[in-house]
């Protein structure tokens, strides 16, 4: 019986050893799990002012850089690309996965995305693009990992206003079906003008979801750090300034 306990106890040793001198999934290589969605406004309103194309041509870097892992980006294990804005209220757009990016070079993807989501006149909508969102998110078993959902639009939704309430509209934003997807579910909302962006961060109803706006203003500088030309590898100065202002790291503080 003595023997069998020295055994025991001396395997235990052995299995904790292992345990503790196995190194953390960053330190072995492996990528903690995470899912990068981006959602492109198709509507006629966000094409204005050279906002559309300055949109795509940041989110064809921005996607590059987070695929490989540049400039210190968190490099996601999921990708999705979609659009919002349609000719019909609720009307549902496909995703793309990150397959579909992976073998590309930054102006194919630029490409690419001018092709699959043409602006049009569309409606901007957005509760369908959450509602697609969190079915996506469910079907992929990516619920718990952290979720970073990244769109680029004036945000101005094309809903109507209650009477005498103009922002009644962002009220009627509904993220309640992420609230619960993951720990961390940060929204980003990008080219909105300032007033805007406050709508969205004191107006939209929300708990657990995170927040965060970058104003029209501010990504019109995008370029200013971006050498043309260059390959995407010596392009620090730009994924630093993604880092900084696109990518911060929001804290969490909900709105009822």
């Amino acid at each position: 019986m003595r023997s069998s306990r020295r055994a025991f106890a001396a395997a235990a040793l052995t299995l904790g050893a292992v345990v503790a001198c196995s190194p953390p999934a960053a330190e072995s290589g492996r990528v903690a799990r995470s899912t990068l969605v981006i959602g492109i406004d198709v509507s006629g309103s966000f094409k204005g002012k050279g906002r559309y194309d300055s949109a795509i041509d940041f989110t064809a870097n921005y996607l590059y850089a987070h695929i490989h892992g540049l400039g210190g980006l968190k490099q996601p294990t999921a990708v999705f690309v979609g659009s919002f804005g349609g000719e019909k209220p609720g009307e549902t757009k496909s995703f793309q996965p990150i397959h579909t990016f992976q073998n590309m070079s930054v102006a194919e993807i630029a490409a690419f995305l001018r092709k699959e989501y043409p602006s049009n006149d569309g409606l901007t909508d957005f509760n369908p693009f959450f509602e697609r969102v969190g079915t996506l998110v469910k079907r992929q078993n990516l619920v718990l990992s952290p979720l970073n959902i990244v769109m680029l639009t004036d945000g101005l939704p094309d809903t109507p206003s209650e009477k005498n309430d103009s922002l009644s509209k962002y009220r009627k934003i509904n993220v309640s079906g992420l609230e619960y997807l993951s720990k961390n579910t940060t929204i980003r909302v990008l080219y909105p003008r300032p007033t805007v962006a406050v709508h969205w961060e004191k107006k939209v109803p929300r708990r657990r979801v995170r927040m965060w706006t970058v104003d029209d203003e501010v990504m019109a500088t995008w370029r200013s750090h971006y050498h043309a030309g260059g390959k995407p590898e010596n392009q620090a100065e730009l994924w630093k300034w993604i880092s900084d202002n696109v990518d911060f790291r929001v804290r969490s503080g909900g709105i009822l």
